[in-house]
Order: C-alpha cells, then structure tokens, then sequence
C-alpha cells in the first residue's frame, strides 16, 4: 500500500524563499531564521497570535529585535511566511502519494488519506488555528489552505473511486468531495474550538473520522440508480 501523506522532522521548514523574509546568505543566519520560524510555529500552539510578541519570541530563540527585523519585514511578514510554509508542506505530502495496488480496500484507504491529513494539521496546528481566527478579517489569508483541502479531494478522488465499484461515477465523485467537506470541517470546528468529545490530538480521532468518510462512500456505493 503506497498511498500515504508522509510525515517530515521539520514540517515545511527546509530551502524557504518567501515575500517579505530577507533571503539567508549564510549558514547561520539561515539557522537564525529557521529557528525564529520553529520557535514561532510551536509558540503559537499555546497562544493567539495577537499575543505572540516579537520580544518574547526573541527571547526563546535568543536573538535580537533586530535581528528578527533584519529577516522579516514586519510580524505579518513574518506570520505569512508560517501560513506559506505550513501549505507548502502539505502541499509536498500530497506530490508524495502514490497510487494503490488494485486490490487496497476502501477502507484502507479511508484510514491512510485521513491519518495523513490529520498528520499535517497536527503539525501545523497552532499556525492553522491562527490563521483561522484570522479568517473573518483577512478572508485572503486563509486561501491558500482552502486551495490545499480542495487539492486534497482532488488527489484523492482518483485514489478512492476505483475501490467503490463502477459505474456512477459523477455521484461517487461528489460524495466523496462530500464526505471530504465533513473531515475538514470536522477537523477545523476541533483546531479552532475543540469542543470534543475529541480532539485533534486524538487517536480515536483518525479511526472515527475514516470511519465516517469510509460510511458515506460506501453508502454511495451500494445505490444502483442516480437519485
């Protein structure tokens, strides 16, 4: 089974060119910025951003004010290149899943697609969260993620339809793009609010989740006629 969303060390953090953060000539000071961005993604997992202060942030990496400015514009600057690197990330998983063998089944894959999901907001959770709280007054900044889910269903169509028989294939197509839109925003209502029973950290979280994607297609499945 090769349809997997790979997990990496550093989520998204390696060979970054981004608007508004001065490019690292040199070793060290790529390790500074790559530093303030680790530092910053993992700070915003226990804060908002509106009190995730430039001072503080500094201080955990121990650098300067300065230096900070001397790599990223302005805090925006540097909260765009978090949002960039986290959709870049998820982005390179997607390019890594491959096609299954024939005779996977649909709930295999259900489980595999899911889980990798999953993954990627995990590891990028306090920055999705964020970016989220930031939607209703910036709605541009959480574009690029609302481009990533609709790639997402659209690498996994192709992945899933085979495992659900022939035939009907428009019908099967939206009920997975449906069934996507009930993870995601599943997932999203459990970044932002976490109003449980589980949350994003959950295992139990992944195996309900596939459950429910697993249910709704093979509820498509089993129709023998367009509705």
């Amino acid at each position: 089974m090769q349809a997997r969303m790979q997990s990496r060390s550093e989520p998204g953090f390696r060979d970054f060119d981004l608007p508004g953060v001065a490019p690292s000539r040199q070793k060290r000071s790529h390790q500074t910025t790559l530093a303030l961005l680790r530092a910053g993604a993992d700070m915003l997992r226990r804060r908002n951003l509106a009190e995730l202060s430039i001072e503080a942030l500094c201080t955990e990496v121990g650098v300067t004010v300065g230096a900070f400015y001397s790599r990223f514009e302005s805090k925006e600057a540097y909260f765009n290149a978090l949002m960039a690197l986290a959709a870049r990330d998820g982005e390179q998983r997607l390019g890594h899943i491959r096609p299954p063998s024939a005779d996977t089944s649909l709930d295999k894959l259900c489980h595999v697609i899911v889980g990798g999901v999953i993954g990627w907001m995990r590891d990028h959770e306090g920055v999705l969260r964020a970016a989220l709280q930031h939607d209703d007054t910036r709605p541009d900044k959480w574009t690029p993620f609302k481009a990533l889910a609709q790639a997402t269903t659209a690498r996994a169509t192709p992945l899933l339809l085979p495992a659900m028989g022939k035939g009907r294939k428009a019908a099967k197509t939206r009920a997975i793009a449906f069934g996507f839109q009930v993870v995601l925003g599943t997932l999203v209502n459990a970044i932002l609010n976490d109003p449980g029973p589980l949350s994003l950290s959950s295992k139990e979280m992944e195996s309900r989740l596939a459950g429910c994607l697993l249910l709704l297609l093979q509820a498509e499945a089993g129709q023998s006629t367009p509705r």
